[in-house]
């Protein structure tokens, strides 16, 4: 990312944290995590165009409804009326303490509560850890971080007792790949409601192990895995949901973008957590026919699929599109035979190609 490109993103940020994390009494604003997207991919251009469109949207930021502090936080966890009072708190934690030691600590008590916010609070720490990691540290970057936890923190939910099933480490489910465990993940009865109503109705979500994941790197590698079968997954099942299951690869992504500011000992906990939020979006919103054929990848260039994204303007199309490139240009995964499980370049590049296709650019 160049100096220009840096500039346009931090003044993106600044105009955006004016509003808040969300619009609508529940919509999430997707804008901070779709500027870093286009700028990242050379579409800076575009950002200030697309904010000014997208902003109509967006409501002002919310009201304090009480200071949150470190003898209150746990009262306050959860309450989507401290919207406003969870980023002020991270603000201050963040002057006090380098992010990355903020991070740290507030990983593992809010990693339980993945799927909150349909996913996109730890999508939105996957985006703004990328940027500091690779671009290094502003202060609209670090507020943006402080954004992302706190809505994290406020929407935090966490999944039905006994629904959320860890990834085994061994028995009759290693070998398992990624893809097909996906596969198997058993559908809601009810998927006529928002997600929470969906989500509520999980049981015993399958376990999956392709291998055991015996240290972290190991649950690095399976979680990349976990990605890629996802973004397969979508190609071949979008129909079912085209906007919705986005999450069920963005959300594991954002994961795998945030380990490497992470202590090593909580790799494989975030493997964990990011199995159950991409099984539960699938066992939300799968379709109940099944999948229907890939779109044809064509041998398109990343640099035109990232164009016809940012041409399509919407937030979801882009920030998949973005994953998919992450995918496009690391490695499948680190087991001995790939377990791609039929996954190639052209079926991830087919998922960036279905959401362009099947999401409406006006939504």
């Amino acid at each position: 990312m160049d100096t220009d490109a840096a500039g346009t993103l931090d003044e993106a940020l600044v105009r955006l944290h004016a509003n808040g994390p969300e619009f609508k009494g529940w919509l999430t604003n997707h804008a901070p995590m779709a500027v870093e997207a286009l700028v990242r991919h050379g579409e800076g251009a575009r950002v200030h165009r697309w904010v000014d469109a997208y902003r109509h949207r967006l409501e002002d930021h919310p009201t304090s409804y009480g200071r949150v502090t470190d003898a209150n936080w746990r009262e306050a966890l959860g309450d989507p009326r401290h919207l406003a009072d969870w980023p002020a708190y991270f603000a201050e934690r963040l002057e006090e303490r380098p992010w990355p030691e903020v991070l740290s600590a507030w990983w593992p008590r809010l990693l339980p509560g993945i799927t909150a916010g349909a996913t996109h609070p730890v999508i939105r720490v996957g985006h703004a850890v990328r940027v500091l990691l690779a671009e290094g540290e502003t202060a609209p970057r670090r507020a943006e971080l402080a954004h992302a936890l706190g809505y994290w923190a406020a929407r935090h939910q966490v999944l039905p007792p006994g629904s959320a099933a860890a990834p085994a480490l061994g028995g009759q489910d290693a070998g398992t790949s990624a893809g097909a465990a996906l596969r198997a993940v058993p559908l809601v009865r009810d998927q006529s409601g928002g997600i929470n109503h969906r989500l509520a109705q999980l049981r015993d979500l399958p376990p999956w192990a392709a291998g055991a994941p015996a240290d972290p790197e190991a649950a690095r590698d399976r979680l990349r895995a976990l990605v890629r079968a996802a973004a397969a997954y979508y190609a071949t099942h979008a129909h079912g949901e085209p906007v919705m299951l986005v999450h069920a690869v963005t959300a594991p992504n954002a994961v795998l973008r945030t380990l490497p500011a992470l202590p090593r000992a909580l790799w494989r906990e975030s493997l964990d957590a990011a199995w159950a939020a991409s099984a539960g979006v699938v066992a939300a919103y799968g379709p109940r026919g099944g999948p229907r054929p890939p779109a044809d990848a064509g041998g398109i260039a990343p640099d035109e699929l990232f164009a016809r994204a940012a041409a399509h303007g919407d937030e979801h199309v882009i920030k998949l599109t973005d994953t998919v490139l992450d995918l496009t240009t690391s490695p499948a995964d680190g087991s001995p035979d790939g377990d791609r499980d039929g996954e190639g370049e052209g079926l991830v590049v087919g998922a960036a190609l279905r959401s362009i296709e099947l999401t409406d650019p006006d939504d």
